[in-house]
C-alpha cells in the first residue's frame, strides 16, 4: 500500500469513528478530538476537522496536496453505548494495542451493532419516567398511573408517527396531541386528579434534554454553528410539544 492509499485508509477510519459518534449523540468537540487522536496515533500530525450536526469535513495535511473528505449525517439518535465503544477503540489505537485494519473492523462492527434496548423496554422506561416526573412536579400518587400510561403510549405513538412521517417536528407534534387526548380521557373517566401534572409528566420523555445539554456544551467550547443548530432543533422540539398540548387544551 503506497503512502497516499495509507492516508486514505486512515482518514476513512477517522471519519467512520466520527460518523458513529455524531449519529449516536456525541458532542461536537468529542467527535473532533477523537478523529484528531486517531489520526495522530497513525502518524498524521496535521489534521483539520469541521463538524456540524449534519456533516463532517475532515482534511489531512501530510506534505502533499491536502486531502479533504466529507461525510453526510442524515439520521441522529441517542446511543451513548456506541459513543463509549468508539472512545474505547480510540484509546486502544492511541496506545498502540490495535492496528489500522483491526480498528476499521471493530468500528464496522460497532456501526452495524443494534445496541438499543427492545421497543417494549423503551416504552416501559418512558412510562415509568413519566409517572415519576408527575410525582416530582408535585402531582399526587393518583396521577402516577395515568401519567405512566399516557407517557408510555405517547412515546410509542412518537416512534410510530416518526416511521410514518419522517419529519421529527410533525411526529413530536402528533405524539403530544395524543398525550394530551389520553390524559384528558383518563381524567374524564375518573383516573387521575390533576390534568397539568399528568401532561407534564407524560411529555417529559419527548423533551430533548441531551440535545439541550450538547448545545450548551458546544457553545461553551466555541462551536457556535453546532451549538446554535442544536439549540434551534431543541427549540423546535419544545415548540412542537407545546403546540400539540395547546391544541388539545384549546379544544376542551
Amino acid at each position: 500500500m503506497n503512502n497516499q492509499n495509507q492516508i486514505y485508509e486512515i482518514m476513512n477510519v477517522c471519519l467512520l469513528a466520527g460518523k458513529i459518534m455524531l449519529r449516536s449523540g456525541a458532542e461536537t468537540y468529542r467527535v473532533e478530538d477523537t478523529m484528531r487522536r486517531i489520526a495522530l496515533a497513525f502518524g498524521i500530525e496535521e489534521t483539520h476537522s469541521y463538524v456540524t450536526p449534519t456533516g463532517i469535513m475532515f482534511s489531512a495535511d501530510y506534505g502533499q496536496p491536502e486531502t479533504t473528505r466529507l461525510v453526510r449525517i442524515s439520521e441522529r439518535t441517542t446511543d451513548l453505548k456506541k459513543v463509549a465503544l468508539v472512545n474505547d477503540v480510540s484509546r486502544r489505537i492511541s496506545g498502540g494495542v490495535i492496528d489500522l485494519n483491526e480498528a476499521r473492523r471493530q468500528l464496522k462492527e460497532i456501526e452495524r451493532a443494534d445496541l438499543m434496548y427492545p421497543l417494549w423496554m423503551q416504552i416501559f422506561a418512558a412510562g415509568m419516567a413519566s409517572g415519576c416526573f408527575a410525582i416530582m412536579f408535585l402531582g399526587g400518587w393518583g396521577d402516577f398511573i395515568p401519567a405512566l400510561m399516557a407517557g408510555g403510549a405517547g412515546y410509542y405513538s412518537f416512534i410510530l408517527f416518526h416511521r410514518l412521517i419522517p419529519v421529527k417536528f410533525f411526529a413530536e407534534f402528533l405524539a403530544s396531541v395524543f398525550i394530551g387526548v389520553c390524559s384528558s380521557i383518563f381524567l374524564l373517566i375518573g383516573i387521575g386528579n390533576e390534568l397539568d401534572k399528568i401532561i407534564i409528566g407524560a411529555v417529559m420523555p419527548l423533551v430533548p434534554g441531551l440535545l439541550i445539554t450538547n448545545a450548551v456544551r458546544d457553545l461553551m467550547a466555541g462551536h457556535l454553528v453546532s451549538g446554535l443548530s442544536k439549540g434551534a432543533e431543541a427549540f423546535l422540539t419544545a415548540f412542537a410539544i407545546g403546540s400539540g398540548i395547546a391544541v388539545v387544551l384549546s379544544l376542551q
